[in-house]
């Protein structure tokens, strides 16, 4: 598609008159501002703002802005512009779990979607988002900036097992899809070397009692938790986690290894159906969720007993 310089290369060059530049910027690209205003009010965008060098879309629900890179296919506004909105009935009951003055951890933390939702839906809440890519990271600090969330604080690293260097694979399209394995086995995806930390020696260092673990690092989530055990005896926060067993199997293990991981730290596992959970007992191939969360039996039992169906 003929870019809008381009047109204007054009005109300036002699090669389009003055009244045919102008039919042909509105035909072409102009028009495109109005078919946005109109389509809109069917999704959670509720504005789009266009500002030198960069777009600026706002949650119509919780109010988040959020700066979107150009390029990626899959950051939560443009997920909300294609699906209507953004993980909706995972966030709705993220926001039933948090509990007021929580400590929250955002392992994977992307761009910061789910920091900033906490941040401006629980009171009082302290957040530590972690994301070891170098150009998400700076998305994720700019919008902690446009929306004034002092409550989130941005950590340049990853969670594992482990602390450690790894080699990261990155493609624009999908940031989201960042991952120290090649998930998408594109030869063109970028190598970046990240560091990694263990999730108890970060908590432990900072004296921090977590009440609320988000983890989605596309299939590492098993490590994630490895490097997370003594926390997660001692504190029993409450879990919210990615598991595919797509991604799983690139790092040579299944997802039930992380319930039966769990399981054996006195939590069960449930996914959400409307406003209520239902449980999973065992991950099979006709488990269609991908999302999850783990309540620890005794900790949680009137939230349990409250949402369970």
């Amino acid at each position: 598609m003929t870019s809008l310089q381009e047109i204007r290369d054009q005109h300036l060059s002699g090669a389009l008159s003055k009244p045919e530049y102008i039919r042909k910027m509105y035909q072409l690209r102009h028009a495109q501002l109005f078919e946005y205003a109109k389509y809109l009010h069917e999704t959670d965008v509720e504005s789009i703002e266009i500002r030198d060098g960069s777009v600026v879309m706002t949650s119509r629900k919780y109010g988040i802005r959020m700066a979107c890179p150009e390029g990626d296919h899959r950051v939560a506004p443009i997920e909300s512009l294609n699906f209507q909105n953004y993980e909706e009935k995972d966030a709705s009951m993220i926001l039933k779990l948090v509990p007021e003055r929580g400590v929250v951890f955002d392992v994977g933390a992307n761009m910061g979607w789910y920091s900033l939702l906490i941040a401006r839906q629980v009171q009082g809440c302290q957040i530590h988002a972690f994301e070891p890519i170098p150009k998400t990271y700076s998305f994720l600090v700019k919008n902690i900036e446009l929306n004034q969330a002092s409550s989130v604080t941005a950590h340049h690293f990853g969670l594992s097992n482990e602390r450690k260097d790894l080699t990261f694979y990155f493609y624009p399209e999908g940031s989201g899809n960042a991952s120290s394995a090649n998930l998408s086995e594109r030869s063109d995806a970028e190598l970046i070397n990240c560091h990694v930390e263990r999730l108890d020696d970060f908590a432990n260092a900072n004296n921090l009692h977590v009440d609320f673990i988000k983890c989605d690092v596309e299939g590492a989530e098993l490590f994630a938790f490895q490097g997370a055990v003594e926390t997660l005896k001692r504190d029993k926060p409450i879990v919210f986690t990615e598991m595919l067993r797509k991604w799983a199997a690139k790092f040579n293990y299944h997802p039930n290894e992380i319930i039966v991981l769990l399981v054996s730290l006195g939590y069960r596992c449930f996914y959400t159906e409307g406003k209520t959970l239902i449980e999973l007992h065992e991950m099979t191939e006709k488990t269609v969720e991908t999302n999850f969360f783990f309540l620890h039996a005794e900790a949680h039992q009137s939230l349990i007993s409250e949402l369970f169906n």
